[in-house]
């Protein structure tokens, strides 16, 4: 059996005991993109980049609308989405060029959802041999850019 540790997560979920409001709901009320992390508003969903990452460029595709499952999302809702995944995939090969992607969403707390109320899509992107022995070792995960970094070089592909 392999094991993902992530212990640097612990502060994401620390921070959800304490706050019972969505943190995408509230991003997405604010008129504060850039300090937010947002990148894209359509229609119907939005992308932000993950404040906890799991790598460079992690980013998040979710509906406007406060849904926790995906059969309550609407047509128009799920091709937006899908759309807005493509493009971030595209952004993201051409600014980091990474060698592999994943991408997918935790529907429930069993499933490992840390905002179950609130669906959202991960696109993160993967390189070969971006995992070494610091986040057993030493419980610490190296991402090597700033959030606000990477926001400046992805935001540019959002406009």
């Amino acid at each position: 059996m392999k094991i993902l540790w992530t212990p640097w997560r612990m502060k994401y979920i620390r921070s959800c005991s304490k706050d019972s409001e969505c943190f995408l709901c509230r991003a997405l009320a604010e008129d504060k993109d850039e300090e937010n992390l947002i990148l894209l508003r359509g229609d119907k969903s939005f992308i932000i980049m993950n404040k906890y990452p799991y790598n460079n460029g992690h980013l998040m595709i979710a509906p406007k609308r406060h849904v926790g499952d995906l059969l309550e999302l609407d047509e128009e809702e799920l091709i937006e989405m899908a759309n807005m995944v493509k493009l971030a995939v595209k952004a993201l090969r051409s600014e980091y060029n990474p060698d592999g992607f994943n991408i997918g969403l935790n529907l429930g707390r069993a499933a490992g959802a840390g905002l179950e109320d609130h669906l959202h899509i991960h696109v993160i992107p993967r390189w070969v041999g971006d995992t070494n022995f610091m986040p057993i070792i030493s419980e610490t995960k190296t991402i090597p850019e700033l959030l606000t970094e990477s926001y400046s070089r992805l935001k540019k592909y959002f406009e």
